[in-house]
């Protein structure tokens, strides 16, 4: 292997160890003359309010103006694809659900959906099930636009609409709590159907958020859409069009803004999505502004979705029938909202001898996955999410690999940067709505 700037190595008993030194730092400052050039080599973050202490740009400047903007990512690393081969495939979820920390649901589901196309079970899943993981994923989709819009503002100038969106997405994240009995990292969607059913008054408190977030959504618009300073900090700014989103490999929210109409929910459906009756906002310009007016469709169109899967839930089983996949004993929260409820452990112990040992190799060995390997793709709030996941036949995953569309998207930072204001950088960064945790994963 040749040298690297980025990572020395040596050779140890254990095999060879790389040295990351973060950059090459030295070597960018080198090639830079401030007195003669009139240029000047900054670094904005990690320690940044608008990085949030995990991602860093190199940002040549003369002046306010970017010559040239490089992104290190790695400071949230937490290598969760590596340790997801010493665990089950159903402990994967687990896993999977801490990567994208904002869009749990669709970590979980997107792996969920690899390991049943590998089983052969995709069509096995249930009815309810599948209702269930389309509300759950379109509440994320909501919450998580809600963080996008609120921080956004927030980074630039509107401290209150920051309150407003975490306002919001608290009332979401109960609904959570209600569901899985977590507000966040859940392990829900797993192979197979949902871990436990939807109690009914979980019900009851979204409907009453179907009637709640419009008029929200509303005071945001009158809040935001008119305000000049956040007109003129959004429009003709960090612009990217299709050909450079396409050519980059953008999607979601940014991808649409640029005015193509790409969305997997409707291009490649899954979950039953082409049963159900939305729309897919764009936009033509291709600016801070136009993904601002995007992701305000998306929420509006994520309620519709939530309102049809709600009046679609049908009573009926969330797991496959499959006793070699599924556990014996459906689980449900206890009435202290934390443990497992007292009937749940009653079918464990007290159904037979032979039940119990089913349960106990089912939790502590994990079912057996035909060898082979997929991918399958799902419409995360920041675009394309997809799962490579490799079995060899065991019972755990050989390798899985996530399409992380944070990771892809930031490399289109320095194009939307580069020949702007130091202060668009941070506009623009934003409107890529890179989470570094899924970034890092």
């Amino acid at each position: 292997m040749s040298a690297s700037n980025y990572a020395t190595e040596r050779e140890t008993t254990e095999g060879r160890v790389f040295n990351v030194t973060g950059g090459d730092w030295d070597d960018v400052v080198s090639g830079v003359d401030p007195i003669n050039e009139g240029r000047i080599v900054v670094n904005m973050g990690p320690q940044h309010p608008s990085t949030h202490g995990v991602l860093r740009l190199v940002l040549e400047l003369e002046g306010e103006t970017v010559r040239e903007a490089r992104s290190v990512v790695g400071y949230l690393h937490t290598g969760i694809e590596k340790n997801l081969e010493y665990r089950n495939w159903v402990q994967g979820s687990t896993f999977v659900t801490r990567m994208d920390y904002l869009s749990p649901i669709f970590n979980e589901t997107a792996y969920a959906l690899a390991v049943e196309k590998l089983l052969g079970i995709t069509d096995e899943v249930t009815e309810r099930a599948n209702t269930i993981r389309v509300l759950m994923m379109e509440l994320n989709r909501i919450s998580s636009h809600l963080v996008w819009v609120a921080t956004t503002a927030m980074e630039l100038g509107a401290i209150n609409m920051m309150l407003y969106g975490f306002r919001e997405r608290e009332y979401i994240l109960e609904i959570f709590e209600l569901i899985t009995g977590l507000r966040m990292n859940h392990a829900y969607v797993r192979p197979g159907g949902v871990a436990q059913d939807v109690p009914d008054e979980a019900i009851v408190k979204i409907r009453d958020f179907l009637k709640l977030l419009p008029k929200r959504l509303k005071e945001y618009e009158d809040l935001l859409s008119g305000q000049p300073i956040w007109l003129e900090r959004t429009r003709e700014v960090a612009v990217l069009d299709v050909t450079g989103c396409v050519a980059l490999g953008v999607t979601g929210p940014v991808l649409r803004s640029a005015g193509l109409a790409w969305d997997l929910r409707k291009t490649m459906p899954y979950c039953g999505y082409e049963t159900y009756e939305f729309d897919v906002p764009t936009h033509a310009d291709g600016d801070v502004w136009g993904r601002y007016l995007v992701r305000m469709a998306e929420m509006r169109e994520s309620l519709k979705l939530i309102e049809q899967a709600v009046d679609r839930l049908k009573p009926g089983p969330v797991m496959v029938a499959d006793k070699k996949i599924a556990w014996p004993a459906q689980l449900a929260i206890g009435v202290d909202g934390m443990g497992n409820s007292l009937e749940h452990v009653a079918k464990i112990m007290g159904q037979s001898m032979e039940s119990l040992i089913h349960h106990f190799k089912l939790v502590t060995e994990g079912f057996r996955v035909p060898p082979g390997q997929v991918y399958v793709a799902v419409e995360s709030p920041r675009g394309e999410l997809g799962v490579h996941a490799v079995s060899d036949g065991g019972t755990r995953p050989y390798r899985v690999h996530y399409r992380e569309p944070s990771f892809v998207n930031l490399q289109a930072l320095p194009a939307m940067a580069e020949g702007g204001l130091i202060a668009d950088v941070i506009a623009g960064g934003a409107s890529l709505d890179p989470v570094m945790g899924g970034c890092d994963r």
